[in-house]
């Protein structure tokens, strides 16, 4: 592999990476509010969900069970996303001792 195909796929590994970690942080925003209402609807006895452009009355038990699938998910896509992270910082590792070594060769 050359010098610049090997730059070529480190900065595309690069991209990857960033788009993961932006994915990864939206992921755990989101995990973070989900918590938080999972609080909150825990504490009381009327709560309200809103259903495209209405709110509507819900108890609130099915509204917490909705929370938890809705945190379940979040949880495994989190999950997904940190092996996505984790094997692109190991490929960009491995490009970059190529890399490395490519220059050394040349020399």
């Amino acid at each position: 592999m050359s010098p610049a195909s090997t730059v070529d796929k480190l900065q595309l590994l690069q991209q990857n990476l960033q788009n993961i970690l932006l994915q990864k942080q939206q992921i755990e925003s989101s995990l973070l509010e989900l918590n938080s209402a999972c609080e909150e609807v825990a504490k009381t006895d009327k709560a309200y969900k809103i259903v495209g452009k209405i709110m509507l009355a819900a108890s609130p038990t099915d509204i917490l069970s909705d929370l938890q699938q809705k945190k379940e998910t979040a949880e495994i896509r989190l999950k997904s996303f940190l092996r996505q992270e984790e094997n692109i910082k190991k490929t960009m590792q491995s490009v970059q001792q190529e890399a490395v070594k490519e220059l050394q060769d040349k020399r």
